[in-house]
């Protein structure tokens, strides 16, 4: 079996579960750098973007009863090739050593300049 996770503290009201644990694990659907409240694209530039869009992350995986510690894996998908060094500043700023395994892709992303989905382990929780 598994379990829905859910939190006011990403953005909701999309045809997808913001997280599913599944066993030992917790998938987290794409997050963007959406307000919470409103669902409304914030962030001017990829710092900002970046940031919201992690604490959404974050957000999901607490509810679940993790950390950010407890991430495995990393996707990631970026606007440009251009962002890759900002990203990554505020990337640091949210994982510690050992460094999830992680994708960077580049691609065209509607309105926004980020999106990350992570997996979660949670067997020794």
């Amino acid at each position: 079996m598994f379990q829905v996770v859910e939190t006011t503290g990403a953005a909701g009201g999309f045809p997808y579960s913001q997280g599913i644990r599944a066993g030992d694990f917790l998938f987290i659907s794409g997050q963007g750098p959406l307000d919470p409240n409103t669902s409304e694209i914030v962030g001017k530039d990829i710092r900002e973007q970046t940031r919201l869009t992690l604490q959404s992350v974050k957000a999901i995986v607490e509810a679940a009863g993790l950390s950010l510690s407890d991430v495995v894996k990393v996707t990631v998908i970026l606007a440009d090739q251009s962002l890759y060094d900002d990203f990554n500043e505020v990337y640091r700023t949210f994982f510690s050593e050992p460094l999830p395994c992680r994708i960077l892709m580049v691609a065209g992303l509607f309105d926004i300049l980020v999106e990350v989905d992570v997996v979660a382990y949670a067997g020794e929780k």
